[in-house]
């Protein structure tokens, strides 16, 4: 069995499309494989000086934290610190980068696999430092992704893709994969001339998600038929043609095929690829 060490760059996520990330889907998905979970870091800025004035802000920030805890994850707190530059303007900075690379590097002499949960291409040289130890690296993240980390790591995981890792706030009670549910996925097939294709998104976490064929008995993805009327303005046939685009629909039960699914209002997912 594998050891799973995750370290989230929380700052990063939540600044680049994954603002309410939930932390026992990530920890699920960590342990697709039936994994050991040997390390669950997050890394969280924490405004201490706004907090002695905004009540407010310092409950939430703790009930958070504490959210976060009862998941199993440890929390280090970044402290937010101010500087000002010569014209008086004031920027702040809560920056996890050297913990998460330190503690990473640190604890990876007792992991199999290390998943990134960061779009910062700054941890490039980390990702490859944890490979020459023997290391498989992952990476998940949302949007604002460094190509080049994306491409030197081992798998690279859409925050968008996971199931449920990111919620659907206007479907508060989305079961998804189910008829009448909304889901993200990408185009596989699309034929112009005829006016339809077929777009294909993870039904449930599994160890088999390199199965990408819905064909196969053992493959967790699910096709879907599109036609051209069902999708919004912005999806064009471009877009569609992109792998990298990630599209968010609805599921409705098809017509003409028993079991099947067909995609309704088919739309970019979050503005991510605009």
């Amino acid at each position: 069995m594998q050891r799973v060490g995750v370290y989230v760059d929380a700052e990063n996520i939540r600044y680049n499309g994954g603002y309410q990330m939930r932390y026992d889907v990530l920890r699920r998905f960590a342990a697709r494989e039936n994994g050991i979970l040997q390390r669950l870091n997050t890394y969280i800025a924490y405004d201490s000086e706004r907090a002695r004035d905004d009540f407010e802000y310092a409950k939430k920030s703790k009930t958070y934290q504490q959210m976060v805890r009862d998941f199993g994850w440890k929390v280090t707190m970044k402290i937010v610190r101010r500087y000002t530059d010569e014209i008086g303007n004031i920027s702040t900075k809560a920056n996890a980068d050297l913990d998460m690379a330190v503690d990473a590097m640190l604890q990876s002499e007792k992991l199999d696999l290390v998943i990134l949960v960061t779009g910062d291409g700054d941890f490039l040289q980390v990702v490859n430092a944890l490979q020459n130890r023997g290391c498989r690296v992952e990476l998940i993240a949302f949007k604002n992704i460094s190509r080049q980390l994306q491409q030197e790591v081992d798998e690279f995981w859409s925050g968008y893709l996971i199931p449920d890792l990111l919620p659907v706030s206007y479907e508060p009670r989305n079961e998804w994969g189910k008829a009448g549910s909304c889901v993200r996925g990408v185009c596989t097939k699309w034929f112009p001339d005829k006016g339809y294709g077929f777009l294909r998104f993870i039904d449930k976490l599994s160890p088999d998600l390199w199965i990408t064929d819905p064909r196969e008995p053992d493959s967790p993805y699910v096709s879907v038929f599109c036609h051209a009327n069902e999708l919004a303005e912005e999806v064009t046939e471009e877009v569609l043609l992109n792998r990298e685009t990630i599209l968010e629909f609805y599921l409705s039960e098809s017509e003409q095929k028993d079991n099947g699914l067909v995609a309704n209002n088919v739309r970019l997912a979050f503005g991510v690829n605009r």
